[in-house]
């Protein structure tokens, strides 16, 4: 079972619940389909940063990335700012012998990329499903990834309807629409976690990914995360970071 330090970090099980509770207290959100044809769920402000993070479920890269990275926007304010979306795909492919799914780090990794992606399409706000997938990625981290069902219990989560999505084969369709989506970015990820803001990949700055949300955002709010960062963050810095986005050998192995 996660140890109660992790999650008492994050407070995700009285987050999650006060999610399940609460629905309304949420902003409303929208469905539309992105340049893949995919159907994404998007707030009706369009002043948010649109944040997609693509990744798999046992890169420990990814897991490494979604625990202590990505974490930090529900922690500083940034997920006010930002529409966060995750896509469990990453470097799987679909084999053209027999139709069936080839994930990166074998089968483990195809069931936990459906699971999550089943956790996105029956909790669409992202408030709900990252604590599962914060849970997984946690367990993933540990080398304990087959415990991923104890995250339910952990969470106060039922797993009923993510279970039934599974078995139905509607998470196979999920994926298969995130392999498109995937196969259409402009440019082609060259590893993961690989991040894009408002449409641009920023390389293998990724862990840098607060800077450019902040430097995107154009309305309004401001946080507390924005103002700490370093003042000499500008267009022409970023700009070039961009460029540098060409996978190293290590992390084509993780």
């Amino acid at each position: 079972m996660l140890s109660k330090m992790a999650f008492c970090k994050l407070a995700f099980p009285v987050l999650v619940m006060a999610c399940l509770l609460f629905p309304f207290t949420f902003p409303s959100h929208v469905s539309v389909r992105n340049d893949a044809g995919v159907k994404v769920s998007t707030s009706n402000s369009s002043q948010k940063v649109n944040v997609s993070i693509y990744y798999e479920a046992l890169c420990v890269r990814c897991a490494k990335f979604i625990v202590n990275k990505l974490e930090d926007v529900f922690e500083n304010g940034l997920i006010s700012i930002i529409n966060l979306r995750l896509v469990p795909w990453g470097a799987s492919y679909i084999s053209k012998s027999n139709n069936t799914i080839i994930c990166k780090h074998g089968q483990d990794e195809c069931q936990l990329n459906t699971i999550q992606a089943c956790a996105i399409y029956v909790w669409p706000d992202v408030n709900k499903h990252y604590g599962l997938i914060y849970c997984i990625e946690f367990l993933a981290i540990e080398e304990r990834q087959k415990e991923w069902e104890s995250c339910f219990k952990s969470l106060g989560l039922p797993q009923k309807h993510i279970l039934d999505c599974y078995n139905s084969g509607k998470g196979r369709t999920l994926e298969l629409a995130y392999a498109n989506e995937t196969a259409h970015l402009s440019p082609r990820h060259a590893f993961t976690p690989w991040v894009v803001v408002n449409n641009q990949s920023i390389g293998n700055d990724y862990e840098n990914f607060a800077a450019y949300i902040c430097k995107a955002y154009k309305g309004n709010a401001s946080t507390e995360s924005c103002k700490s960062l370093p003042s000499n963050i500008n267009s022409t810095s970023i700009a070039k970071k961009l460029t540098s986005s060409t996978p190293t050998k290590k992390m084509l192995s993780l």
